[in-house]
Parts: structure tokens; sequence; C-alpha cells
């Protein structure tokens, strides 16, 4: 008998507790595994072929009677061969991971920094910034896949009270700026980052020059706002795209002058 067949064999003879049938009567909304690091890639949105490492959770609904999912099942989708990623791969992933689970719903998640080639205002001079991303592509009983997309975007705010009082300067700060869209139609990671650096007081960088550092502080002077500006005027520019269905936008401002930071989120449904 070759190892193969031996291996069959003796799974064969082992008992399988977990599926077993459960007397307790309790669905299981998620059950699964979390906290993998795995090697992701992604399309770009210039079409190139993008390499990550993702922490990722997977998960699916597990039935009353069932007393156990079959843990070993999600590393096994992981493992196998497969081209980089789209968002129709995406999807279909999580319907190959329902099918080798024998589930009717079920969720994963990719959280992962992406890197963004950027070239300084002035000088032209280039440089990689990274930004953190997370994709959770979920399917409910009955129901199409979901597409959740999600940037953190570091941006810097000045702020316009500061700059109103005082006789020369004014106080500006790093901002956090998240943004979770659930998706009608495909949008790229670097959209959704491009609609957060538009409405700052400036965009950061991770190598500038000295014209290039004049250029950013004076754009940053010149368009003040508050961390309630930055999300209003984030949140009018997604309820004007009709690729989202759901969204939200969150602002952490990590204040210059305070041991604290300024935070303000605003959530909402485009029709």
């Amino acid at each position: 008998m070759n190892a193969p067949d031996r291996l069959f064999h003796l799974a064969a003879a082992l008992p399988d507790v977990q599926a077993t049938p459960d007397e307790r009567r309790l669905a299981i909304h998620q059950v699964g595994v979390r906290g993998l690091r795995y090697p992701l890639a992604l399309f770009a949105a210039d079409g190139s072929v993008r390499h990550t490492v993702a922490e990722v959770a997977m998960s699916v609904g597990l039935p009353p009677a069932v007393k156990g999912t079959h843990m070993s099942r999600f590393v096994e989708l992981l493992e196998a061969g497969r081209p980089p990623l789209s968002v129709a791969g995406l999807l279909r992933l999580v319907d190959e991971m329902l099918l080798r689970l024998d589930a009717a719903s079920g969720r994963i998640e990719f959280a992962f920094p992406w890197f963004v080639s950027k070239r300084a205002p002035v000088s032209g001079v280039a440089s990689l910034l990274d930004y953190d991303a997370r994709i959770v592509v979920a399917r409910e009983e009955g129901r199409h896949p979901s597409l959740q997309l999600e940037i953190v975007a570091p941006v810097t705010s000045l702020c316009p009270c500061s700059k109103q009082i005082s006789d020369y300067g004014a106080h500006n700060q790093r901002s956090h700026i998240t943004i979770s869209a659930l998706l009608r139609a495909e949008m790229t990671i670097e959209e959704l980052i491009r609609i957060a650096e538009d409405e700052a007081s400036c965009e950061v960088f991770g190598l500038l020059k000295r014209p290039d550092e004049k250029w950013v502080t004076e754009r940053a002077y010149d368009n003040p706002k508050f961390v309630e500006d930055l999300v209003r005027d984030i949140a009018l520019r997604l309820m004007a795209e009709p690729r989202i269905a759901e969204w939200t936008v969150k602002s952490e401002n990590f204040e210059s002058i305070h041991n604290h930071s300024a935070y303000a989120e605003i959530s909402g449904r485009n029709d």
C-alpha cells in the first residue's frame, strides 16, 4: 500500500468528533480561524500585480445540529495555488470557501499594508508611502456576495482657529482618515486614498526636498480644516459615488498642542 492510500485508510479509521450531531440546537453565526498571516497578490489600479502580506480571518455560519466546522479546510483554501486576486476573484474565493465547508454563509477578511509610489510636488522625487487597507468579502444565506473596502490614509490637517487667532503660524497635526465602503461596483484602494488626500489640508509624502517642504507647508496653511471639516467634505464625495452602497468616514487628528486626539465620524447609505 502506498503512502496516500495508507493516509486515506488511517483517516477513515479515526473518529470524526466534529461531524457528530449537537443536541444544544444553537446556530453559530461565525466560526473559523483568525490571525493567519499569508502572502497576498492583488491587482493594483494600474493593472500591475502588487505583493503584500495579509492578516487573514475566515469564518462560516454553523447550523444548530452540526457540532463543529472543518478548521483545516480554511488553511487549505489559502494554500491552494491561484493567480493574483481581482474583485471578481475575491468574490469567487468566498463562494469556494462555502463550498468546501458546506456552509450557507461566511466571510473572509484581509488586512494588509498597501504601498503607493508618490512623487513630491516640486522636485518630483519618487518614494513609497504605506497605507493600511482591509478587504472583507462575505455572503449571507440567500444573498449575493458583498465586498467592503477600507483604507487608512495619513494626511496633514491645519487648525482654522489657530490660523485665525495667531499673528503668525498655525498648529497642524497628522491625521488618520479611515474610509470604509460597501461596494456596488469595483473601486480600487488608490481611489479611496485619493478621496481622503484630496480633502485634507495637505497629503503626506515619504520623501521631500526643501522646495517640497515649502510647498506642503504653504498648501496646508492655505487649506485649513477642522476634524469636522475633514469628515464632512469626504462624506460629500462618498455620497456622490454611485459605486458605493454604504460608507463610513472617520478622522482622528493627533493634536500637536494637546496630549489627546480630536475625532469625528459620519456614516451613510447611498440610495
